[in-house]
């Protein structure tokens, strides 16, 4: 028993050594992200930002953050919203999510002090990919239509609306879109509107489909009852992972 508690008292160190909290913040507004730094970083400082669903900073972005870094990258996950308007519940979350959405420049904003974070913390500035997933991986998006510093952006069921009314710039940062097949939370509209707008951004862009799939389908607690628009599926998530890292592995040559 005894050895058994020093294990697991080791366990939680290792935990705590390769996850640390990080604060920073936007003007008067205090932020507080997770940097996970790996035992062996990749060669060159490759980086990812992760930026989280709805929900903030949760323990699907915490498990990918630490997924992440046994690959050698270093990670940092982005706090959006700041440390005093955490979400407790879906309706909070989809009211702060919304804030953003509406507001797109300040969502670019606390997306690049993220992304000065990461650099801060050791990555290259110019070997960073920004990965997100649901609200994040709108986020992500945003990162690319905006040509932030990146070599690469990934976005897991997210929101894939704009807009009309913003002008479509060129974008250079490559793009891959890993979607749920059976998401109904993002219309053939929006999708059609996106597909339509990498190609007028003369984009290099992906777009993914998994079969059985709605959104959220990385998320463990999502359940698994699909008629309820989120919930997890364990292939797709997989496969999803996997794809991002052959997208790793072409945009960091």
């Amino acid at each position: 028993m005894k050895n058994l508690s020093i294990f697991l008292f080791a366990l939680t160190m290792m935990s705590s050594q390769a996850q640390q909290t990080v604060s920073y913040n936007d003007e008067n507004q205090k932020l507080e992200g997770i940097v996970a730094v790996p035992e062996k970083k990749i060669a060159n400082g490759n980086a990812v930002l992760l930026l989280p669903a709805w929900m903030g900073i949760d323990n699907n972005a915490k498990e990918n953050a630490a997924e992440l870094a046994k690959l050698g990258y270093l990670t940092f996950v982005a706090d959006i919203y700041g440390v005093d308007k955490r979400p407790t519940n879906p309706s909070e979350a989809g009211k702060l999510a919304g804030f953003y959405k509406k507001n797109i420049k300040e969502y670019q904003k606390r997306i690049q002090l993220a992304l000065n974070e990461l650099i801060k913390q050791g990555a290259n500035p110019d070997k960073i990919a920004v990965i997100g997933y649901c609200f994040g991986g709108t986020g992500a998006i945003e990162a690319a239509r905006t040509n932030m510093n990146v070599r690469g952006v990934v976005s897991f069921h997210g929101g894939l609306g704009r807009d009309a009314s913003r002008t479509i710039e060129p974008i250079k940062t490559k793009i891959l879109i890993l979607h749920g097949a059976d998401d109904f939370y993002v219309p053939e509209t929006e999708i059609k509107a996106f597909q339509d707008e990498m190609r007028t951004a003369k984009a290099d862009w992906q777009m993914v489909y998994y079969a059985n799939s709605v959104h959220a389908f990385t998320h463990k607690d999502a359940g698994n009852d699909n008629s309820k628009g989120a919930a997890y599926n364990e292939k797709a998530a997989m496969r999803s992972w996997e794809a991002m890292k052959v997208f790793f592995e072409e945009i960091f040559r």
